[in-house]
């Protein structure tokens, strides 16, 4: 591992411990030439996950892509970036999990809005408004009084046409 201050390959491991709820690893390192210490992580390489987008396009699944789509959404809310990050890695778990390597790009929407729901009603409001494809207010305010319904229930469909996530760039 490359010091990130003066860039010497060699270094030492000082801590291990299990982060993440044992998803990852992180180890505190110290540079044996300058003596800076800096922390790594290290996670499981997946099978890459490939999102199918509402036009038929695939595109490999993108976490950064959306943590900056959660960020931008919880602007202004109590949410924080340690939130963001549980509920980006809990839904990344859940996607890990499957066998199947594709995964529609409603499903996702529908992972975020399922986790948003009980930390923040706003968050959750805000990103069905920006990534869900709505006729009419009827329609937005039905699907907003079943995301108010049992979200644990298996029978719980949120019942929407979810558009793609958006390019932040």
């Amino acid at each position: 591992m490359r010091c990130p201050a003066c860039h010497n390959m060699e270094n030492r491991v000082l801590e291990s411990r299990s982060a993440e709820s044992g998803q990852s690893v992180r180890r505190r390192r110290e540079c044996l030439k300058c003596t800076h210490r800096f922390t790594t992580y290290e996670r499981v390489e997946f099978a890459p996950l490939v999102v199918v987008k509402e036009n038929g396009n695939r595109e490999g699944f993108d976490r950064e892509k959306l943590v900056r789509s959660l960020i931008r959404i919880c602007e202004r809310t109590a949410i924080g970036d340690p939130q963001i990050e549980t509920v980006v890695s809990t839904i990344e778990g859940t996607l890990q999990q499957r066998t199947h390597r594709e995964i529609l790009s409603r499903e996702i929407s529908e992972l975020v809005l399922r986790e948003l729901q009980p930390l923040s009603e706003a968050a959750c409001i805000r990103y069905a408004s920006a990534y869900c494809e709505f006729e009419n207010v009827p329609e937005f305010l039905a699907t907003l009084a079943r995301l108010d319904s049992d979200p644990e229930s298996p029978s719980n469909s949120i019942g929407f046409a979810v558009a793609p996530l958006r390019s932040l760039n």
